[in-house]
């Protein structure tokens, strides 16, 4: 029976430099790669993959696996993971070793010089560049956004995408956007961030500012013009004021919103509205009843 060798701390973080380094080198040159991106080791940065423990690394040969235990780091130009445990599976191609999904487990955080991805588990496909997490308290941040997520959260590299699915919620400064599926999208800035772009909703979206409360079945907010368009049993609450419709168009710059039936001309799509009239605490009854 042959041992699997276990390594410490130092030695382990030159072996997966050297054993892994090669492949990921070549992973720079994979399509879209072109750009920095702000989390991710598949594109971000270059050089090797450098791995690294409290606990050393161990490297099953026959199963191409490195395992990190405590503490355990993955380092590639400004991004990072972070996990209790990471896993690192590789293949041979070309003569060379080329790792192709990590496996985080336990307080996993992904981070970059911007950008922090946070659960308990984290499967990184560097093939797809995307990584899925899940668990508990699932989020991404950027410096002006909070994404959140019961069931998984995915970030897509290449596209710039991330996907909160189950009970997600978008925070952008004194918005919230919410849905059964909330799928961010970034663009890039010139300093190689994220820049939001849209956001789009499924199932049970609803957008609340320091004002208005609107719900509907779909959604998209542009974030550049600031405009979130509903569609699908849509409702819109102000200071106890209503309206119903099946499309609103709400300028959350100026709070105006449109709310339009989707009707065929027969007159019975209508919009609906309930006002509650404010009440005037100046005015007393006895004046009310006089007109005065």
């Amino acid at each position: 029976m042959i041992a699997t060798p276990h390594f410490g701390r130092k030695t382990a973080k030159l072996l997966a430099a050297l054993l892994l380094g090669s492949a990921v080198i070549g992973m720079s040159f994979m399509p879209g790669a072109t750009q920095a991106n702000p989390l991710g080791l598949a594109q971000n940065g270059s050089g090797g993959l450098e791995v690294e423990s409290d606990n050393g690394i161990e490297w099953r040969r026959n199963e191409q696996i490195l395992i990190a235990r405590g503490n355990a780091v993955a380092k590639r130009g400004t991004s990072r993971v972070d996990a209790d445990e990471l896993q690192a599976l590789y293949r041979d191609r070309d003569g060379n070793s080329e790792i192709y999904r990590i496996i985080a487990i336990g307080n996993v955080k992904l981070s970059s010089d911007t950008d922090v991805a946070t659960g308990d588990k984290a499967v990184y496909d560097i093939d797809e560049a995307v990584v899925v997490l899940t668990g508990e308290n699932l989020q991404y941040k950027t410096p002006k956004e909070t994404l959140t997520a019961r069931d998984s959260l995915e970030y897509w590299e290449t596209e710039r995408v991330a996907v909160a699915r189950g009970d997600a919620v978008a925070v952008s400064e004194d918005r919230t956007l919410r849905g059964d599926i909330l799928t961010a999208r970034f663009e890039p800035t010139k300093a190689g961030g994220n820049e939001l772009s849209r956001i789009d909703g499924q199932g049970n979206v609803n957008i609340r500012t320091s004002t208005d409360f609107v719900v509907g079945d779909q959604g998209v907010y542009d974030a550049k013009t600031g405009i979130a368009t509903l569609i699908g049993s849509v409702k819109i609450t102000r200071e106890g004021n209503q309206l119903n419709g099946d499309r609103a168009v709400v300028d959350l710059n100026t709070g105006i919103s449109r709310l339009t039936a989707n009707g065929n001309g027969d007159g019975k799509a209508r919009v609906r509205g309930l006002l509650v009239p404010e009440k005037d605490d100046d005015k007393s009854p006895a004046d009310a009843g006089t007109g005065n």
